[in-house]
């Protein structure tokens, strides 16, 4: 082989096995989810009378689903001389005058309701956050994001375990409201079941470092100031306070069996901007809190740990570079014998795929009696998971430029059953310019997949449908929500 050759195929075979190493870790965490399965967290002895509570409500222009979430706030089954609510609403449209007639219907019916209004979105939701931490009157603060449904139970079910003094935060699991809507939606729900029952679990368990989710959980207040309260530098304020507090020694929980059911988004330019934006904050926290995390006294397997969790996003980075680098590779490949291509592809094959199965399947089959209906679901995960890409290596390239951008928040529509409501511009997802590389990458994978089948390479056509299905659905999808109106 040319120079040339052999300079392709290391760099085809480096980020397959950086992905492997990846796949590595994610069977890691199966490990020590299932060690710990059977064990069942407890609240702290002692615990006695309930504390002084304020719910946050964030908002920003959230129309059709502002009022469900006060309405279940105002549903808590919680004293109302211990109960603050506040509503922090930068709506610009007319959320806000939904938020005031809220306030004055629960204000007359005797609760603590406050609807608190900005100048600026200065700081976006940390900043909201923040703001209204600063007059908020409770020992504890519970955070609802404006697409959530916590249950009446939900605060008395986290609260005791607060009575170890050591415990700063209280983490709920996320439920679905509308998992059935679509494909997408289901394979949202495989995606966010994976994180919350095997990864957050694994990590709680093990005595890793894990995260508020940035809604459905209870911070104590001491806990937040005492560790630099909500700060707007990253995307990502719920994980980037959520690793400073733990390194300044607070305790955080996690409980599975506690859940608080959310709206998924239905269109794909919506979920897109979701995970931009998640993708993009994970990596500016990894630059921003890494370098202290390795020179601190910790231990390494919160170290490694830290490593894995804050810089995952970066396979997307190596998927995007192994899919363009696919097509000369396999090219290379052809006066290979087929042992040859067994010993170098089937290891990671294993350990990058198969991981990502594994992993997705055990948590289905931990929350679902019927969870060998997943199955069917499973290539769509993968297809939706390589059609996300493009979009999420470019959020690790801004966050590695150290390029601002805006918080865009994930819209949602307060759908019931299989129907969403017609909506106004601002609550559709925006469409990235980004949907024409993905539409290009899909007609390479297209050649690519002609040029395989002529030339009878069928051990290629897994990977090559794989990245094909893709990049077609996430661009073909993108742009008919964008033209079409909705169906």
């Amino acid at each position: 082989m040319t120079l040339a050759e052999d300079v392709l195929l290391a760099a085809y075979f480096a980020c397959m096995t950086l992905l492997g190493i990846y796949g590595l870790h994610r069977l890691s965490l199966i490990v020590l989810y299932l060690r710990r399965r059977e064990a069942k967290t407890t609240p702290f002895p002692g615990a006695g009378s309930l504390p002084a509570l304020t719910v946050q409500i964030p908002l920003y222009n959230e129309i059709y689903v502002a009022g469900r979430v006060i309405d279940a706030a105002c549903a808590l089954d919680y004293p109302k001389d211990r109960l603050e609510i506040q509503i922090l609403d930068d709506s610009t449209d007319e959320t806000g005058e939904l938020c005031r007639r809220k306030v004055e219907e629960y204000s007359a019916l005797g609760f603590r309701i406050r609807h608190l209004q900005r100048q600026s979105r200065t700081g976006f939701k940390a900043g909201a956050l923040e703001e209204g931490l600063m007059v908020a009157s409770g020992e504890f603060v519970a955070i609802f994001d404006a697409d959530f449904l916590p249950p009446p139970d939900f605060a008395r079910k986290i609260l005791p375990y607060f009575a170890d003094p050591g415990v700063g935060m209280v983490q709920a699991r996320w439920g679905h409201l509308n998992r059935g809507y679509s494909a997408l939606t289901r394979v949202q729900s495989i995606f966010l079941d994976g994180h919350f029952v095997i990864e957050q679990a694994a990590r709680s368990g093990s005595g890793r470092f894990f995260n508020f989710n940035g809604t459905a959980g209870v911070w104590r207040k001491r806990c937040i100031e005492a560790s630099g309260g909500w700060q707007h530098d990253t995307l990502t304020e719920d994980l980037d306070l959520s690793y400073r507090a733990q390194m300044g020694g607070w305790r955080f929980v996690f409980l599975p069996d506690v859940v608080a059911p959310a709206e998924l988004p239905v269109e794909m330019n919506a979920f897109k901007s979701q995970q931009h934006r998640w993708a993009k904050g994970s990596i500016q926290t990894g630059l921003k809190l890494l370098p202290s995390i390795l020179s601190s006294p910790l231990s390494v397997r919160i170290k490694t740990e830290a490593v894995f969790h804050l810089t995952s996003n970066v396979a997307y980075l190596l998927m995007v570079a192994a899919s363009l680098l696919y097509f000369p590779v396999m090219r290379i490949r052809e006066r290979m014998e087929w042992h040859q291509l067994m010993t170098l592809d089937l290891p990671i094959l294993l350990f990058g795929s198969g991981s990502v199965l594994a992993f997705y399947l055990l948590s289905q089959k931990e929350l679902r009696s019927r969870w060998g209906a997943t199955l069917w679901d499973l290539p769509c995960l993968m297809s939706v998971g390589m059609g996300l890409c493009v979009n999420n290596s470019l959020a690790v390239l801004e966050a590695l430029w150290g390029r601002r951008t805006d918080f865009v928040r994930t819209p949602k529509l307060s759908v019931r059953g299989n129907k969403a409501p017609s909506t106004r511009a601002g609550y559709r997802g925006r469409l990235s310019p980004l949907v024409l590389l993905e539409f290009v990458a899909a007609l390479y994978f297209v050649f690519v997949l002609a040029y395989a089948m002529r030339k009878e390479i069928y051990v290629s056509l897994p990977f090559v449908l794989l990245f094909l299905s893709g990049y077609l659905y996430s661009s073909v999808r993108s742009l008919g929500e964008a033209l079409l109106p909705r169906r």
